[in-house]
């Protein structure tokens, strides 16, 4: 891994830490008013609460050494006169076990996480970036059947003003949340477009389903490829997977391109029904309880498709990327080019707790079809391929670059792919017609 990759690496921890939730357990308590309103003003139950839930699933029933009983006497033997300070006492607690994976999400970090596994959120359904050349928040894209698109708002639009806060100086991130807001509220945008000027644009917010899959036909050379990135495993992600595969088979093409890379995981179901879409037969990954029991997940027989794969990693592919990828090169299912993955080999249930925060706990690990535990170490590529840090940085700045000549791993693919697809060249004979002639051609 080069130095670059290296550095956004470390951005990728917190990502696969909190996103890359390989399973999602949402408890609500039936708490009454009264009821409620005392957990709130006790501080020290959801303490307590964090403890029980951790000393009933967590992976190791040793704490990894620690006592974990003694922990709870440190715990409730003290007073907390508010939320924030029970947090950073769980906080605390919760570090002795040395697991990075196993955390408390305040009740801001647990909304972003149920946001991103649910696949959906509260908005007005477009894309945003911040245009380094006008120094403004500019619309990439409106997605269908949202408010956005239907009131005519367009790629390349500026973003001048949101609900008459002007947005010059302001971050993307800060622009996100003043667009975002409950379903069925209003926002006002002032925004300006070549050839129409300044005009005004009221929407109302709806719930989003967000894409987690963007797919396109690629015309290369002699071959038709169905290019699929996926950026994570959310609730929706199966079924955005399915739409996919079956809208690309119908134009026909020869082979697949799964872009795996930078996804820091998601729902654990997620990959599995998608790693049945790909394979026939055979597991797909196997977990091991804290009390030693094993659960192997098998395809079922009803693949989408049986074409010619490769898939790209590299090192921010993480947990349920890992699942999928584990699977189809144990079962020689894909060829898998890129570097080294992420190495989480974990599997985390999520609990809201009482006064809206949350908590992920480790609950097992996982196994590759051929029983290899990748913690820490990942998943090597079939083909190895690095990236300097000027192609990296080139195509972070241009992403339009993304799945094109100019990125390397990409490029491998579709050699690769060329290889399978034509293995060698045939010899034409009076038998083939013209179109066939051309289709053998080597390309």
């Amino acid at each position: 891994m080069n130095q670059y990759e290296k550095g956004i690496e470390k951005l990728a921890m917190v990502s696969a830490a909190i996103a890359a939730t390989a399973s999602l357990s949402l408890m609500l308590p039936a708490w009454s008013k009264s009821g409620q309103s005392v957990l709130e003003d006790s501080p020290k139950t959801i303490v307590d609460e964090t403890w029980q839930i951790v000393n009933r699933e967590y992976v190791d029933p040793t704490f990894n050494q620690v006592d974990w009983q003694e922990v709870r006497h440190s715990l409730l033997s003290k007073e907390y006169t508010s939320k924030k300070q029970a947090y950073a006492a769980i906080r605390a607690a919760l570090k002795k076990l040395d697991d990075p994976y196993t955390r408390f999400l305040d009740p801001e970090q647990f909304q972003k996480l149920t946001e991103q596994t649910s696949g959906e959120l509260s908005g007005v359904g477009m894309s945003l970036e911040f245009d380094r050349e006008t120094k403004s928040i500019t619309v990439v894209k409106p997605y269908e059947n949202y408010p956005a698109f239907a009131a005519g708002i367009q790629a390349g639009d500026r973003i001048l003003a949101i609900d008459g806060k002007s947005t010059e100086n302001m971050s993307l991130k800060a622009a996100v949340k003043l667009i975002r807001g409950e379903v069925g509220t209003e926002v006002t945008l002032e925004l300006s477009r070549p050839g129409r000027g300044i005009f005004e644009v009221e929407l109302t917010r709806a719930k989003i389903e967000v894409p987690a899959v963007n797919y396109a036909l690629k015309e290369e050379g002699n071959l038709r490829i169905g290019y699929i990135r996926l950026s994570d495993f959310s609730s929706h992600a199966a079924e955005q997977m399915e739409r996919s595969i079956a809208d690309l088979q119908e134009q026909q093409v020869d082979g697949f391109v799964l872009d795996l890379r930078g996804n820091p995981g998601g729902l654990l179901q997620a990959s599995i029904e998608i790693a049945r879409m790909w394979m026939d037969t055979g597991a797909i990954v196997s977990t091991i309880d804290r009390d030693g029991n094993r659960e192997a997940l098998q395809a079922n027989g009803k693949a989408h498709t049986n074409l010619p794969l490769a898939v790209l990693v590299n090192g921010n592919s993480a947990s349920s990327s890992e699942i999928l990828t584990g699977a189809l090169q144990d079962h020689k299912r894909a060829q898998v080019i890129g570097t080294q993955t992420f190495g989480k080999a974990l599997v985390q249930a999520v609990h809201t707790l009482s006064d809206g925060s949350g908590l992920a706990v480790t609950v097992a690990h996982y196994y590759t079809p051929k029983g290899t535990d990748i913690s820490q170490t990942g998943i090597t590529p079939d083909i190895e391929i690095e990236m300097t840090d000027k192609q990296l940085r080139r195509l972070l700045r241009n992403p339009k670059l993304r799945a094109t000549q100019q990125d390397p791993q990409y490029a491998s693919a579709i050699a690769t792919l060329t290889v399978e697809i034509y293995p060698k060249p045939l010899a034409i004979n009076e038998s083939i017609n013209d179109e066939e002639k051309s289709r053998v051609a080597a390309p």
